[in-house]
């Protein structure tokens, strides 16, 4: 059974950094786009970045952009997501997602996603 279990979420103060990852088992990992989603309080799922399968490219919301960076090491099945200067609006839960692709594209949308993790909660204080 297919497996994505998040961790390295907690609580950091404005300013901080956290470095998210999400482990995936029971799936050829290098044929999978990978995803980081995230669900603040009261709002609906969003995208946050995304890489293809052999890393050949990324995508990243405008809010996160030049602030978080996603990698992935498909040697270890494990996708990451560092988070630098935080703020109290990136407080959600984030969770990784991941879709079967022979093509090297980025995956963006919740609907197009194949697995899905059950998430790891991030909170910034002001």
């Amino acid at each position: 059974q297919v497996q994505l279990v998040e961790s390295g979420g907690g609580w950091v103060p404005a300013g901080g950094s956290l470095k998210l990852s999400c482990a995936a088992s029971e799936l050829t990992f290098s044929n999978y786009a990978m995803t980081w989603f995230r669900q603040a309080p009261g709002k609906e799922r969003a995208t946050v970045a995304a890489i293809t399968r052999r890393s050949g490219a990324t995508y990243y919301d405008d809010s996160v952009e030049g602030r978080f960076m996603i990698s992935r090491d498909n040697a270890k099945n494990v996708v990451y997501l560092q988070m630098n200067s935080l703020e109290p609006e990136d407080t959600a839960v984030y969770y990784c997602a991941a879709k079967e692709t022979q093509a090297e594209i980025v995956a963006i949308f919740e609907n197009h996603m194949d697995y899905w993790g059950k998430g790891t909660t991030v909170i910034v204080s002001s």
